[in-house]
């Protein structure tokens, strides 16, 4: 019987040092290795892999989301399984609607993934009960994050804002006047049902847009 075939996408080694071990004790092959979205899709070409193992967010711009739609818009029977360290609503509703076919998070016992692998690589989704979950309500109620209420400008603006950073310095960063910061983060407050400052922090670590 043929190994199955991985490319692992992951921007530190340890991870995909580990994954690659992991991987080999259960007679499946690391196919390559990748550790940004423009090698994961050369990779890809290159490998053609039974499932690919990607990670979410990687430390440059670049993140697997735009990967996997990269990889899927060329090969869209791709068998693509998310391995990350988060797990917020907006992430698993990105990975889903992209055509991914796990969510598995790093915290996961090993045997998690391996599953999630096989299963995969046979074209069927695996996700595990609670994210299931949190899927079919997301679809049923939509998402009540901030990375899915806020345009892409309101959301630069709610991540500085939560940071602590005063409107002096968001109108110099984003190079705006302090009237069209004030509407921004009047808007912002609109969409998030936020009544002061303290409410936004509070979101944005509940929802992880920032990190303690």
């Amino acid at each position: 019987m043929t190994a199955l075939r991985v490319l692992i996408v992951d921007d530190h080694p340890a991870v995909t040092e580990g994954l690659t071990s992991l991987l080999r004790k259960h007679g499946i092959e690391t196919a390559a290795v990748a550790s940004n979205c423009d090698e994961a899709v050369d990779k890809y070409d290159e490998c053609m892999p039974d499932v690919v193992v990607l990670d979410v967010q990687f430390e440059n711009e670049s993140t697997g989301l735009r990967a996997a739609t990269e990889i899927l818009s060329r090969h869209p029977r791709a068998a693509i399984v998310f391995y990350s360290q988060f797990d917020q609503d907006e992430l698993i509703r990105k990975a889903y609607s992209l055509g991914g076919l796990g969510f598995v998070t790093k915290e996961k016992p090993a045997q998690v993934l391996l599953d999630a692998i096989r299963k995969v690589a046979t074209g069927q989704t695996h996700f595990l009960p609670e994210i299931s979950e949190r899927i079919a309500i997301l679809a049923t109620r939509g998402d009540p994050s901030p990375q899915a209420k806020l345009d892409e400008r309101e959301l630069r603006v709610f991540k500085m804002i939560a940071q602590n950073m005063t409107n002096p310095q968001i109108v110099e960063e984003m190079n705006l006047s302090a009237k069209t910061v004030s509407l921004i983060t009047q808007s912002i407050k609109k969409k998030l049902g936020a009544h002061n400052t303290g409410d936004l922090i509070r979101l944005a670590y509940k929802h992880k847009v920032i990190e303690p």
